[in-house]
This record gives structure tokens, sequence and C-alpha cells, in this order.
């Protein structure tokens, strides 16, 4: 910004007589590229990284589905026997509790993601979210312990809450700085393959255990089945990711700042780290922040509404059979899964922008007329409107993972990322089922979550229309990012002006 004014104060006159001098002075702020600044990527290796946080997203929502899908099983197994509502309540809550701890989580691993690196954060995280999911499904119930079941319920409830604070700021990191600029929204979309992987795994088992065991049976013991799926899981992510080399960005980073520093040691005083801590990126990067948390607040509201509250406002509002709902809701997310790349790849030729203002102006339009067709009860009407949801959802999917990381400069991406992503999360995404559930108690209606839908997608739209667009651009505060040698060497060559004759 300031070179820019800089610029702008500069007078043309002095430019004229001058134009040798401030030739170079715009070629020192401005180097050309060389050949070795470019990075080519390596198809093989993007795709391993790409599988590798892949799979952490899946393991991540597999968790969140698992809790959302059950969420009455556990409300009866924690919580004092009662009113149905009130245990609901209870359950929605501390399925919220999670979330006000993932700031927390993502002040912690996100600076650390930036100045550490990317690989080694989003390892401990793993470890950390498969003990916390584990370790819920070993939980003795209030019958037993009583004020301690839940009390234990809430700890690892946190302590998922807390490693998930690193997981989505990291992994989008990830993809997003070892994926080629023309590609990054292809590659990029396969994260949200792996959120949509993670909730159909959750759904399938839900269903196929509440089909072969009784609603006793599921109270006493079967809910602890997908809890304790977790520990392979989390193994398997793992073993994926420590087999990755740190993402090139990165490393391009690491090798400036240790120049940087050889630098400043010769000269007697060693120079302020590059690498930027949380009052860096609150005072240097706030706008880019606030733009960040009104997108995610947006999208997260309804991607918690479609993907996890859904069966339970099938269920509870509407009084469909549960596993009904979630047979449909499975569908839909199958038919997410076949579309999402290709969404990916439109966002690479359109842009960013125009996807995601499909995806918002579909929330704004079709929420309410979605509702209306899920409330008639038909198997053909509740599949219709959901899936009308499922299509702006898909849009949104497609294209975050690819945007979000492109609103912030490599030595802050993670922690900036990390810290709005996941406050806009906890403060919209993952209360979204609890204040659903209010306001339909409150209002006594329930068209409430279409109402809500659109309130989020207004402020999507607004936002959207203020985010810059990125698509086929280097990411900031990196060079070029290519597929092939022959794509760098016109790089270089078209910085070279044609000659005049």
């Amino acid at each position: 910004m300031a070179a820019t004014d800089n610029d702008k104060s500069v007078d043309p006159a002095a430019v004229r007589r001058h134009r040798v001098l401030f030739r170079a002075i715009e070629k020192r702020r401005h180097p050309r590229l060389r050949r070795t600044d470019i990075t080519v990527t390596d198809e093989a290796a993007v795709k391993r990284a790409t599988k590798a946080a892949a799979l952490g997203n899946a393991m991540e929502w597999y968790d969140f589905g698992i809790y959302s899908y059950l969420a009455a099983t556990i409300g009866k197994v924690f919580f004092p026997s009662g009113n149905d509502t009130a245990q609901l309540l209870s359950s929605f809550a501390t399925f919220a509790v999670a979330f006000l701890v993932r700031p927390l989580g993502g002040m912690v691993f996100g600076p650390l993601g930036d100045k550490v690196g990317r690989k080694r954060i989003l390892s401990i995280t793993m470890i950390m979210m498969a003990v916390g999911t584990f370790a819920i499904g070993l939980i003795p119930p209030h019958a037993s312990i009583g004020f301690w079941a839940p009390v234990l319920l809430i700890f690892f409830r946190m302590v998922q809450g807390f490693s998930t604070g690193g997981e989505y700021g990291g992994a989008s990191t990830f993809i997003a700085e070892y994926a080629p600029d023309k590609r990054r929204g292809f590659f990029g979309s396969f994260l949200e393959v792996g959120t949509l992987a993670g909730y159909v795994a959750a759904s399938g088992l839900v269903v196929v255990l509440t089909s072969v065991f009784s609603e006793s049976q599921m109270v006493d013991w079967g809910w602890r089945i997908p809890f304790l799926v977790a520990a392979p899981l989390g193994f398997i992510g793992l073993y994926l990711r420590l087999k990755l080399d740190e993402t090139p960005a990165f490393q391009k980073l690491e090798d400036a700042q240790a120049g940087h520093a050889k630098a400043g040691e010769a000269a007697g005083a060693v120079e302020p780290s590059a690498v930027a801590d949380l009052r860096e990126i609150f005072t240097r990067h706030w706008r880019s922040l606030l733009l960040c948390l009104a997108l995610v607040a947006a999208y997260n509201i309804n991607d918690y509404m479609v993907l996890s509250y859904m069966p339970t406002y099938l269920s509870d509002e509407l009084g469909y059979g549960t596993n009904h709902g979630l047979l449909i809701l499975l569908l839909v997310m199958v038919l997410q899964m076949c579309v999402i790349n290709r969404v990916g790849r439109l966002s690479d030729r359109f842009g960013r922008r125009p996807v995601l203002m499909a995806g918002m102006l579909g929330f704004l339009f079709l929420s309410v007329p979605s509702f209306l067709l899920i409330r008639q009860g038909n198997v053909v009407l509740i599949t219709l409107g959901l899936l009308l949801l499922g299509l702006s959802l898909v849009t949104m999917l497609g294209t975050m993972s690819s945007a979000l990381p492109a609103m912030f400069p490599t030595q802050v991406r993670y922690g900036s990322l990390s810290v709005s992503y996941n406050v806009a999360t906890s403060l919209f995404g993952g209360t979204t089922p609890l204040v659903i559930t209010a306001l339909i108690s409150v209002f006594g209606t329930n068209l409430m979550p279409a109402y809500y839908a659109m309130a989020a997608a207004v402020i999507g739209v607004v936002a959207v229309l203020c985010m810059k667009e990125t698509a086929n651009a280097p990411l900031e505060g990196s060079p070029p990012s290519v597929e092939t040698r022959e794509e760098a060497a016109e790089l270089v060559q078209a910085q070279t002006p044609d000659p005049r004759f």
C-alpha cells in the first residue's frame, strides 16, 4: 500500500527527466521472474498431497457427522431422562461446545503452521481428532457415572474442536500451495470431496446400525461403534500425511527467510522474522480476515443446515422416519460428490466469484421453495427440495477451498485462514442446529431454517461482491506455479517485450 501511495505522489515531470533512475527503482521494487523462481509442480506429488489433506478432512467431518446424526440417541445416553426437546437441545449444545474452542485451536495451530510447517501441524491435528473421537466411544453413560458422563463428553468434544481449529486452514493451504495456479480450483475441490465422504460414511454407518439394532440396543451400546471406528481411520490419515514433503511455497519461504537471516547476521543485526504472529495477522490483514469471516459464515450456516441438521429436522420437526431422511440425504451427498470436481473446474475457467455468487443466490431464492417441498412429506418432493439445496451448496463446496487460501499471503496464510475460518464456524456454523431448533420452538414455524439460510445468503452475496478474483493467478506472496517447464519458460519469455523497429 505504501508503494502505491508513493507512486501516486511522484511528479511525472521528474519521471521524464530521470527515466533511467526510476526504471531502476521499478525493477528493484518488482524484480523480473527467473526460471528458478517459478514452481513446476509434480502431478504425482500434488495428487498425494490432495489425497492426504482430503482424508484428514473426511475424518473431521465423519466425526462431526456421526455426532449430529446420533444427536437424539446421545441426548438419551448422556443427559437425564425428561423432555425429548430438552435432551435434544442439550445434545446440540454439547455439539456447539466443540466449536467454541475451535478459534483457540486456530490461534495456536495456525501461526505454528506458518512457523514450523504445514505438514507437522496437520499430523498433530489428525492424532488429536482421532483420540478425541475414539474416547467419546468409551465414556460410560449418565446412568452409570451420573454428572461425569456429560462432563467427559464435553471435554473430549473440546479436544475434537481444538484439533479441528488447525485442520481446515492447514488442509486447504496445503492443497492450494501444492496445486498449479490454473488448476487450484479443481484440486481444491477434492478437499470438499473429503467433507462429503466423511458425511456419507457417517450417515451410511448410522443407517446400517439403526436398521440392524433396535432403539434400546442403540442407546445401550450400538451408538459407540461409529466413534470407535475413528482410531483406524486416524492412523491411516496420519501415515499418509507423514509421507508427504512440505509444500513448495513454504519451502521457498523458508529459504528466503534463511537468506535474510544470514544477511542480517552479516550486517550485525538480525532482521525481524517474516512469519507473522497473531498481532500482525489482526493488525495488517484485518480486512481480509473480515471478508473471509463473512464468506465462511454464509457458507457454513447453509452447510451445517443441509448436511448436519437436516436429518434431525426431518425426524423431530416433521415426524419423518430417521432412516428415510438419512437415505435421502445420503443420495443427495453422493450426487454432490459426482459433480463437485466439475464445479472446481468451472471456478478455474470462469472465476471463483461467479460460481460462489450462484450458490449464494441459490440459497437466497430457493430456500423457501425447497422447504415447502420438504414439508409435504412425500419422498419425491423431499428429495427434490434437498436436491435444490444440495446444488446450491455444492457450488460453495467446490470453490471455497481454493478461494479462501488465496486471500492471504504465504507467510500468514495458515494462521490467518485458521483464525477467520474457525471464528466464523464457531459463531455461525456449529451453532446452526441449536439456533434453528430454538427458533422453531420460539416462533412455532418449521420454515425457520429457510429464513435463516436466506439471511446468511444475503451476507454471502455482499461478501462475494467485495472479494477479489484470484482464479488462475499466483498465490499472494508466492511465485507462479505451473504444470510444465514449457509453461514456465513462456512466463519468463513474456516479461521480455518485443523489440521495436
